[in-house]
């Protein structure tokens, strides 16, 4: 299950604007919120071929389910859910 977040604090609450989990600041089209516990964190993830690195967690991002930085707020919401699939590189 692929969801996406901003910086917001309606998607980041306390942490809004800080970097992701890594200590960098997050960015569009590269940044992923993953379950470090099943994608550990700096790995590289392929999905509609594109690729993202694994560069933040999140309260809700348990198991098989990532969040996909997005530039704005009102495009996290357009997003939706989508079930995508998913490859880690090794």
């Amino acid at each position: 299950m692929i969801t996406a977040y901003c910086s917001c604090t309606k998607c980041n609450g306390r942490w809004a604007g800080q970097p992701g989990k890594l200590g960098r600041p997050m960015q569009a089209g590269r940044t992923i919120a993953v379950d470090p516990r099943l994608i550990k964190l700096g790995s590289k993830v392929r999905m509609n071929d594109r690729e993202y690195i694994a560069e933040d967690t999140g309260g809700a991002i348990k198991g098989k389910r990532i969040d996909l930085f997005v530039d704005s707020h009102s495009e996290a919401m357009r997003f939706g859910k989508k079930l995508i699939e998913v490859y880690v590189k090794k």
